[in-house]
């Protein structure tokens, strides 16, 4: 399944490069900050979907001496770096744009608008093809990405609008106008998509109906009266189980050992997406005397 997403990624990479150049060439030639703009947008979203790549291919990689738990993380950082590139690729466009609306330059010419048109059917599909992988597996550097290709969309529209007016006014500012626009709409939602890749390294909780799935699965199992904690968190395309279960305090400790492996297969078996399940066992007796416990 992961593969898809490497897939995803490649497929990213080599669009993103032919629009850049597709577009810069042509915003150059055709007196378009705002198309050249775009072409900018897309260079940097060639970076990104390179770095997601290579997230992905090392979170994949198994557990080793050094990580035991993977090298999951690997897929968060990514996103981070995603998310903070488009930021980056914000300041940059709207720096430009107010430079250029200070001085003169020629109107775009009316075919980089055709250009446009195909960029913003292009970049949609994109990013819907790729949010549906990014959903698919779980992965937010690939959603990240997903919104790295709208984001190009957003510009390449807003460069539409703005060649059109300029042609129409003949006021080649606008075009700069349209670029300086699509700055601050591209910055405010790659810092949107900062919270989930940051969440994810924080070990923050996940949405709650994985826990609950996960209660409702131990519950079931023979020889569990209670549960008490119960953590979850994500790490790579994976999430980790921190479980207390509440068993008889008259069983032997065999029994109660054998109780949490069986918690154990059970959450393994029927939740796929969870790769391990830390059991911890508690007597009756702990929940009537919280005093006696460490």
């Amino acid at each position: 399944m992961i593969q898809r997403g490497l897939k995803s990624s490649l497929i990213g990479i080599g669009f993103n490069f032919s629009l850049a150049l597709l577009k810069c060439s042509t915003g150059f030639i055709g007196h378009s900050f705002a198309l050249i703009a775009d072409g900018i947008e897309s260079l940097s979203d060639v970076i990104s979907s390179s770095v997601v790549y290579l997230g992905l291919r090392l979170a994949i990689k198994p557990p080793d001496e050094d990580h035991p738990y993977g090298h999951g993380k690997a897929e968060p950082v990514a996103a981070i770096i995603v998310s903070l590139a488009l930021i980056l690729a914000a300041i940059f466009i709207g720096a430009e744009s107010i430079a250029r609306i200070q001085t003169p330059h020629p109107l775009p010419e009316a075919y980089t608008l055709w250009v446009l048109l195909a960029v913003v059917g292009i970049k949609i599909s994109l990013s819907r093809y790729v949010s549906s992988v990014g959903k698919g597996i779980d992965s937010t550097a690939v959603r990240s990405d997903a919104w790295h290709h709208l984001s190009d969309a957003i510009t390449s529209a807003f460069a539409f609008v703005g060649i059109s007016i300029a042609l129409w006014t003949r006021n080649a500012a606008a075009d700069d106008w349209a670029a300086l626009c699509a700055s601050p709409i591209i910055m405010i939602n790659a810092w949107r998509q900062l919270r989930a890749p940051f969440a994810e390294l924080l070990d923050t909780a996940p949405a709650p109906r994985l826990e609950q799935e996960v209660r409702s699965i131990a519950s079931t199992v023979s020889g569990v009266i209670g549960l008490e904690k119960c953590h979850v968190r994500k790490v790579g395309f994976r999430y980790y189980v921190d479980l207390h279960i509440v068993v008889e305090g008259t069983l032997t400790v065999r029994q109660g050992h054998n109780i949490a492996h069986d918690v154990e297969d059970a959450v393994l078996e029927q939740a796929p997406q969870i790769s391990e399940v830390l059991v911890h066992v508690e007597p009756e007796e702990e929940l009537l005397t919280p005093s006696l416990k460490r």
